[in-house]
Parts: structure tokens; sequence; C-alpha cells
């Protein structure tokens, strides 16, 4: 004979509910989860306390005083720096004039009383004293040069035009011929004070 076991308890109309097992009791939140809520709002109220500080701060114009006044700042724009004036040019200065200066041109030989009918070449000489003394002029402290190289010394009283023989104060000038012996073309005469010292030169023109 065989066991029938009863099924599931089917509910019937107007009988009691069936069992349903208590629901499983909620856990309690531990220690450690409490304290870490704890921090966490106390950080985020301390940043949000940051943010607004910021936003406070940034609101103010930087160039204001402790007063809060702002700054005046000029709108007007600054005023161009002043043009440097231009330099003047360097006036040019003249170069002192030479103690002595000599000039000399061609000329035409004028025989004189010593002329001995050889052929000469005569230029006709001036020398200028520039400087604070006195200065002698002698024929024989001229000679000529010629295009060649070659120096003539001077030739006394051949030429009737002949330089004389003076002293030239301070500002004086005497024009005469210096003759050298040969025919030749002059190219610069040289000057000499006393035969020594340093020469002065005038070329021919």
């Amino acid at each position: 004979m065989s066991h029938q076991y009863p099924g599931p308890q089917q509910p019937y109309r107007g009988g009691p509910a069936p069992y349903m097992p208590p629901p499983p009791p909620k856990k309690s939140m531990s220690g450690l989860a409490i304290a870490g809520i704890v921090i966490g709002g106390i950080f985020a109220f301390i940043v949000v306390i940051g943010f607004i500080g910021a936003a406070a701060g940034g609101g103010k114009d930087s160039n204001t005083d402790g007063k809060g006044s702002a700054d005046k700042v000029s709108s007007a724009p600054e005023a161009a720096p002043a043009e440097k004036p231009a330099a003047k040019p360097a006036e040019k200065k003249e170069a002192p004039a030479a103690p002595v200066k000599v000039a000399a041109k061609k000329t035409v030989f004028a025989p004189g009383v010593l002329h001995d009918g050889g052929a000469y070449t005569s230029v006709r000489v001036t020398i200028m004293n520039n400087s604070d003394k006195k200065i002698s002029v002698n024929p024989l402290y001229f000679t000529i040069t010629d295009t060649d190289g070659t120096k003539h010394t001077a030739e006394l009283a051949v030429d009737e035009n002949q330089i004389d023989t003076v002293d030239l104060a301070p500002g004086e000038n005497i024009s005469g011929a210096v003759t050298g012996k040969g025919s030749f073309t002059a190219k610069y005469v040289t000057y000499v004070d006393g035969l020594l010292g340093e020469g002065v030169r005038g070329n021919v023109s």
C-alpha cells in the first residue's frame, strides 16, 4: 500500500494564512564605516568653504588698497619719449697753416749779368712765413728736382729775376726766380732754412 505525502498546504478560504519565515535581521554598521563617513563629511565641508573663500577673493580688484578702494588707473596713453635732437655734424676745423709755405710755377729764363750762354731752367718761387719767428731766404737755400728725379742746385746771378737774400718776419712773403743749370722739366722746389733742418716742398704748377 503506497503512502501519499501531503503537498504544500494550500490556503483555503476562510482559513489562516500559511506560515512565512521572518526576514533576516539587519546588520549594524561597523565603527570604521561610521568614522569614514564623518571624516569624508568634514573634508567635503572644508573644500566647500575653500571654494566660497576663493570666489569671494576673486571678486575684488587686485588694485585695491586695504580699505577696499580701487587705485585709479589713468586711461590716458603714455606720452611718447621725446626724440633726442639730431647731433650736429662736427664742424670741420681748418688745418693750421704750415709755418713756411712754398709755391712754385714755371717761368721763362731771363739771362742775367753772369749768364755764360749755357742752358738754364728757372722756376718762379713764392715763399711765405706763417711761423711766429723770422726766417732767412737765400737762393742757395733752394733746390729744384726734375721729373726724372734729378736734383739741381741753384745757380747765382744767372737769371736777372733771381729771388733776393732777405729775412722774412712772421706774415711776410717774397717771390723770385730760382735757376738750375741745364734744360729740364722742373717737378718741385725744396726750401731749407739755413741749409740745415727739414725741407719744405712746393710742387711746380
